[in-house]
């Protein structure tokens, strides 16, 4: 259905994510995994009802840039800055870690070095919409684990861009230029640095005349998370983080939380259409050839990542029951996995089977890992009523 319109495709995902959805709640299944499987069925390696994906998953991005955005709004710029200094030697030395484990594998499944150091690269990432979506945000946000949680996250954030630069570097020359690697290094703290005046001398004394408009204020939240993850994108930077660098310099207004608690449905609107396309992008005709090596990896990570965790956590003396968690809780691969595949494929760095070996083990681990939290640890969709927090 090429010709088919964007108004019906939106039709068929969210009333086919709906039905799902009541059969996820109903047999007490997470509700990501009915919006990955919807994108399998309705996709174009299933049963084509919508064939051109490439529009929903530029659309279903935005999700992730408002999800960063509400995220900087719950983080107070001292915690975050002194967790980051915390965080950074269990962020460097996990990562160490998990790139070494997926190179290894890799390369025993008979993948070459160049396929199996970006697979390796690949399960260094943690993803930010698991394991900020399955964070209660009025309990674990304030808390240490959330603190840990969004810590190492960001941490993984910045490397994830550092290793996306020597991609991009190596499409052309072979070689990464050092002025592209240092160009984002520099253009993040300039950023912030102007996020904050644009905040102290533009947004809060337009918000403080305003206030009384509530329509105002909502798109005045909005231009300014969009604004800064298009000027993050200019100076080499993620959009993705601009959201971030946006919401943390707007996090100490007393309007932080009202703009949060009204952007929540939109948000949750783009994520939708992020995990359908996730599913939707699956060739399933490869299946045979990437499963053996996607399930090994895949279980590498989930039950290799909470190990390692915990361990460089208890190195920096984190409580054992609170390290376990927060493994637990970052024990899958990233949204960053996805899109390295994507670069490294697109630039014949790896062929078709890597990618898709890279894509299946973020598929599965998105969803097993979504199990362990969901039936162990507080979580807003929780599948126990004892664990459900919000």
């Amino acid at each position: 259905m090429a010709d088919q319109s964007f108004v019906f495709s939106l039709f068929l995902i969210f009333t086919g994510a709906a039905c799902l959805a009541t059969v996820a709640l109903y047999t007490k299944q997470p509700l990501l995994v009915a919006y990955i499987v919807l994108g399998a069925l309705l996709g174009p390696y299933g049963y084509s009802f919508i064939s051109d994906t490439s529009l929903l998953q530029d659309t279903s991005h935005v999700g992730i840039i408002f999800l960063l955005f509400l995220l900087g709004l719950d983080m107070q710029p001292s915690h975050l800055v002194a967790m980051l200094k915390k965080a950074s030697s269990v962020a460097i030395g996990s990562s160490i870690a998990f790139f070494s484990i997926g190179f290894g594998l890799s390369w025993l499944f008979g993948l070459t070095h160049m396929e199996s150091s970006i697979v390796g690269l690949s399960l260094m990432f943690s993803s930010t919409i698991i394991g900020i979506k399955l964070l209660p945000t009025t309990v674990l946000h304030h808390r240490h684990v959330g603190e840990l949680v969004v810590g190492l996250l960001l941490l993984q954030d910045i490397i994830a861009i550092i290793v996306l630069i020597v991609i991009y570097a190596n499409q052309g020359t072979g070689q990464p230029s050092s002025l592209a690697m240092l160009k984002p290094l520099i253009a993040m703290p300039l950023l912030t640095y102007a996020a904050f005046l644009m905040i102290r001398f533009v947004i809060l004394p337009l918000i403080h005349r305003f206030d009384r408009f509530h329509e105002y204020i909502f798109l005045l939240a909005i231009g300014w998370c969009l604004g800064m993850a298009e000027g993050a994108q200019l100076v080499g930077l993620s959009a993705e983080m601009g959201a971030f660098i946006a919401g943390v310099s707007l996090a100490s207004s007393p309007i932080s939380q009202y703009i949060a608690t009204h952007l929540k449905p939109l948000r949750d609107f783009f994520l939708i259409l992020f995990f359908f396309s996730i599913g939707a992008s699956f060739d399933l005709g490869l299946v045979s050839d990437v499963a053996l090596p996607a399930i090994v990896l895949a279980l590498a990570a989930v039950c290799l990542k909470p190990i390692i965790f915990r361990f460089f956590l208890l190195r920096i003396k984190e409580d054992s029951s609170m390290s376990w968690e927060v493994g637990f809780r970052l024990g899958q691969t990233s949204e960053f996995s996805l899109l390295i595949a994507y670069v490294a494929a697109s630039s014949s760095m790896i062929g078709v089977i890597a990618s898709h070996i890279i894509q299946a083990t973020a598929i599965i681990t998105f969803l097993l890992s979504s199990y362990i939290v969901l039936l162990n640890f507080p979580s807003p969709i929780a599948i126990k009523d004892e664990l459900r927090r919000d």
